[in-house]
């Protein structure tokens, strides 16, 4: 019988086959879920269908974070297509290219806003719009990354975003503990993935993490996808609230 047999799981973040969020929606059909997948405009659009008919989705949904009444209109949408559901997994974050390349003392306040709107409140907003319709025992799983502790040359407001997601993981999981949901979040060693070339030198982020990670090696997206697996499951009953470390060991490493 299949881990998640008869689970249902929305997730967002999938842009093209070197995401995340794709090795994560791969692993869960895989051990029984059923899925949907969103897509953020029609650009997107182009690469979700197939990627979702390759995974027999259920069916996709246009969700873009900034808009209030695309909330409102998923919720519609999921009870409409499945009444309820049991995963949701946040894969989403964004900050202007031009303040990951210079300074972050120079970053704009509509930079900041943008970067916090989209990488941190759309947890919140999305956790405030769907926890009525998720299953008992549900699980919410988020990315995150280790700019958010330290200073990581270039990854500038994105850390800050991050810092916000990580904290607001911690109050969500108060709320939604009420419905006995789970919610954590994945802090992913460097991966090259089509967010992650925004920030400038990533090439020399993965050498180094290789060279120094107490595994050396780098992590996979399926190496992350393995642990929303674990946090998805009954296996992480009792695990909220949480920040686990998928990075070979890179976090415990001074620099």
């Amino acid at each position: 019988m299949s881990l998640l047999a008869g689970k249902k799981a929305l997730i967002f973040g999938v842009a093209n086959d070197y995401s995340i969020a794709w090795s994560i929606a791969k692993l869960l059909k895989e051990n029984g879920t059923q899925v949907a997948l969103s897509y953020l405009n029609d650009s997107i659009k182009k690469r979700v269908v197939p990627l979702s008919e390759e995974l027999g989705a259920d069916f996709i949904f246009e969700m873009d974070v900034t808009e209030d009444a695309h909330y409102q209109r998923l919720t519609h949408i999921v009870e409409q297509k499945w009444g309820n559901f049991d995963f949701l997994i946040h894969s989403l974050a964004f900050a202007e290219r031009e303040d990951l390349s210079k300074d972050f003392i120079q970053t704009s306040r509509k930079g900041f806003l943008t970067a916090m709107d989209v990488s941190a409140y759309s947890l919140v907003g999305l956790c405030h719009a769907l926890h009525p319709l998720m299953n008992l025992g549900g699980s919410v799983v988020t990315m995150t990354y280790y700019g958010s502790q330290k200073v990581i040359p270039n990854y500038n407001v994105m850390g800050v975003a991050k810092a916000a997601l990580e904290c607001s993981v911690r109050y969500l999981a108060v709320d939604l503990g009420k419905q006995k949901i789970k919610i954590n979040a994945i802090s992913a060693g460097p991966i090259k993935t089509l967010a992650a070339s925004a920030v400038s030198g990533l090439k020399e982020k993965l050498s180094l993490a290789k060279d120094r990670a107490p595994l050396q090696e780098n992590v996979t997206q399926n190496d992350v996808a393995q642990t929303a697996l674990y946090l998805c499951s009954d296996l992480s009953r009792g695990v909220t609230g949480q920040v686990l470390y998928v990075d070979s060991g890179l976090s415990t490493i001074g620099f």
